[in-house]
């Protein structure tokens, strides 16, 4: 019986070997990141691309001036998308999957011309199966696009340090520029590049682990220039984007806080979505690097160079976020892949497996919500029913807090295809080129005229209108009484009917 699985086990490898490397690992991060990828609501930083991707193009400069230039240009090609192929929230994931699945397929090409076939295969494989694919490769954010650039330019460089010539160098620099386009904070990837072109300038190509088949010292000396040519694109495009994000850091990053020691401990949890998937790919990983040796140092540094200067960074500046630094694990999955090659392939498989078992409770939970935690759920669509179901002619809505992150009004007006008049807003948040509506001074003013109106608070709050802070909470207390009130995970909606006496 042993001998038979054996033997099944080295069929299937003898038909995963014969075909193209890149393609295993593509189709299987294509079918875990398309399962259940409606399930789980958008979230508040989908609900803000949902928000932005929907605007002209007019609106998202202003946008870009007031508080979101870092995320502007994906927000942008968002648009394009959803003028395309609509704002459902399927439709707004989609280009997250797409890039994974391409991020995982570049990664196991990346791995065979770095280490070799099977170490790229086990690398993309590995990949496809980590919460943190399926959760970033679900989101409706920049971050499984800036991981597929991530690989795709570390690719380009490898092949442009082996093959220099002005062509793909060009490609580089494309990739590159499309990657500080996407996301900024991954541009810190840069920094291994470096350190690798200038390895390959200095000791020349084999001590950098990307083998060149020109060895003349002329020729290393060009590519060296060649490289510093490629970057001034992203320096040219990107450095404007840092420049104004860099205005807007104190909106934008106003609940981050100065990164910590412990921050660092729990970032393979973080990026991967799973503290016990984080640890063992951690500790494949650092097989691998072993095993490379000199030839880790592209990996190695693409993995912990990023993480070390936002970490720097972030101790004097809020920065840390972990989600941030998505674009890393790719590389950290590179290294376990090369751990996985030096083994039977049978064992490297169950490994694949055991990664994908011990993520399972993870991936079960980020597709119930992408909230964090994953016990405090946000319902904004149960909230928004609660709401369309009750709703009159001449109903108002009061949404508090407004200025907050969860983003109550837009998860309402997200659900509703005709919500209540939001009768405190003086000026919308496209008018004003924010993510936040302006409201009324006033409150007892704008309210005057209105009979009913839906609250709705974050929180759960058995006395609603005793949760609402302000002129505005004083202004419903005095002119309005409770009617009924409905409890939605991470909200409370309430119905106010006006005073008899007022």
């Amino acid at each position: 019986m042993g001998q038979l699985s054996e033997r099944s086990a080295g069929a299937a490898w003898e038909r995963l070997r014969r075909l193209p490397v890149w393609l295993p690992p593509a189709l299987l991060t294509l079918a875990v990141t398309v399962t259940g990828l409606g399930s789980a609501q958008l979230w508040r930083d989908e609900l803000a691309t949902w928000s932005a991707a929907t605007r002209s193009p007019g609106d998202l400069a202003r946008l870009a001036g007031t508080i979101d230039a870092a995320t502007g240009p994906y927000y942008l090609l968002m648009h394009v998308w959803t003028s395309v192929f609509g704002d459902s929230t399927i439709a707004l994931r989609v280009p997250a999957v797409l890039a994974m699945t391409v991020a995982a397929g570049l990664l196991a090409v990346l791995g065979a011309r770095l280490v070799d076939r099977r170490g790229g295969l086990f690398a993309g494989l590995l990949f496809a199966v980590l919460p943190g694919t399926s959760r970033y490769g679900q989101e409706a954010r920049p971050y499984a696009l800036a991981t597929m650039l991530a690989v795709l330019a570390t690719l380009l460089l490898v092949i442009a340090l082996r093959r220099p010539s002005w062509a793909r160098w060009a490609g580089y620099a494309v990739a590159v520029a499309a990657l500080g386009l996407i996301h900024l904070i991954a541009l810190t990837l840069l920094a291994a590049h470096a350190l690798v072109v200038l390895i390959a300038w200095w000791r020349g190509p084999a001590e950098a682990g990307v083998a060149s088949r020109d060895q003349h010292g002329a020729a290393r000396d060009r590519r060296v220039w060649r490289w510093l040519v490629a970057v001034v694109p992203v320096a040219l495009l990107a450095g404007p984007l840092l420049v104004k994000a860099r205005t807007q850091q104190s909106r934008q990053l106003n609940w981050v806080h100065l990164a910590r020691l412990d921050d660092l401990t729990a970032l393979p949890g973080g990026v991967t979505q799973s503290s016990v998937v984080g640890g063992l790919l951690v500790g494949v990983a650092a097989l691998g690097a072993a095993r490379l040796g000199r030839r880790s140092v592209l990996p190695v540094s693409a993995v912990l160079l990023p993480v070390l200067l936002l970490f720097a960074a972030g101790t004097v500046v809020p920065l840390w976020v972990p989600r941030y630094l998505v674009f890393v694990v790719p590389f950290a999955c590179l290294l376990a892949g090369t751990a996985l090659a030096a083994v039977a392939a049978p064992a490297a498989l169950v490994v694949v497996v055991l990664a994908g078992l011990l993520g399972l409770p993870d991936q079960a939970a980020l597709r119930r919500t992408h909230e964090w935690p994953r016990s405090a759920p946000v319902d904004y669509a149960g909230a928004a029913r609660v709401i369309g179901d009750g709703q009159r002619p001449g109903d108002a809505v009061v949404y508090s807090p407004r200025h907050s992150w969860l983003f109550l009004d837009l998860g309402i007006e997200y659900h509703l295809d005709d919500p209540p008049r939001d009768v405190l807003v003086t000026e919308d948040e496209v008018r004003r080129g924010d993510l936040w509506a302006a409201e009324c001074p006033q409150p007892a003013q704008c309210l005057a005229g209105t009979t009913r109106v839906w609250l709705v608070v974050s929180g759960r709050h058995a006395e609603p209108l005793a949760a609402v802070p302000g002129a505005k909470g004083e202004a419903l207390r005095a002119d309005f009484t409770v009617a009924q009130v409905w409890q939605r995970p991470g909200l409370t909606v309430a119905l106010l009917t006006s005073r008899p006496d007022r």
